[in-house]
């Protein structure tokens, strides 16, 4: 399971590195150290605090002119030959429809960053 530095965790959710990092010291968002010494948040962790934090869409958030979301696969529900991926970034769920194949090249799994592009009523999901 990848390991996230605060500064990485604090990009997916779409917060400041310090707003991170006092939610990490009241632990409201479990934290270990690598070998190094540093902060990190499992991924798997973070996955499940980046579901907890997801509201409502709103402001500038609420669209993407680009309509590619930067985030973190919180769950996957596999089929025979169809899985179903979620991927959290920032407020935003989103949802793909994927061949259980692509899901295994890929390894995705909660906890694993990823890239979802949206084309029309499409969801791709790239690893970021």
């Amino acid at each position: 399971m990848p390991l996230y530095r605060l500064s990485a965790a604090a990009r997916l959710l779409g917060v400041s590195d310090d707003t991170l990092r006092r939610w990490a010291d009241a632990e409201r968002l479990a934290t270990t150290e690598d070998d190094d010494g540093r902060r990190v948040v499992e991924g798997s962790v973070l996955a499940a605090f980046a579901v907890t934090l997801a509201g409502q869409p709103s402001g500038p958030e609420a669209t993407s002119a680009r309509n590619v979301f930067e985030g973190i696969v919180t769950r996957v529900l596999r089929g025979d030959v169809v899985s179903q991926v979620e991927v959290q970034s920032g407020p935003h769920r989103l949802v793909s429809l994927m061949t259980t194949e692509s899901v295994d090249d890929l390894g995705l799994a909660p906890g694993i960053p990823a890239r979802a592009s949206v084309k029309s009523t499409h969801v791709v999901v790239e690893l970021s």
